[in-house]
């Protein structure tokens, strides 16, 4: 999954259409992200004390990936995500890379 924790990102479908916000948290085997003030859903709560009221509390709930696109922080634009491998080090038998992920429109590093 390309969308991590930290990220800020454009929703781009869906009825929250349009909202920039960030990741709070990202659920990789099921390809969704938790994003603040993002798809809010009510959910009620019960008293727990006898003469308390109960509430009705707005939580975030998931969002698919798919529905999302990562904002660039050098070029400012919604964009789509690429990797670059770049080299750790090099030996005879073995050659370390590491992945970094890159702005499809201004080729920086995120």
């Amino acid at each position: 999954m390309k969308v991590k924790k930290g990220d800020t990102i454009l929703v781009i479908s869906g009825k929250d259409k349009g909202k920039t916000a960030k990741v709070m948290k990202a659920f990789p085997k099921n390809s969704q992200i938790l994003v603040e003030n993002v798809n809010m859903k009510k959910k009620h709560i019960r008293p727990k004390k006898e003469g308390e009221k109960g509430q009705v509390v707005q939580l975030p709930a998931p969002i698919d990936v798919s529905n999302v696109k990562i904002i660039c922080p050098k070029c400012g634009k919604a964009t789509r995500i690429g990797y670059k491998k770049e080299k750790i080090s090099e030996d005879k038998t073995n050659k370390k890379f590491q992945k970094e992920r890159i702005c499809k429109k201004c080729k920086s590093k995120i």
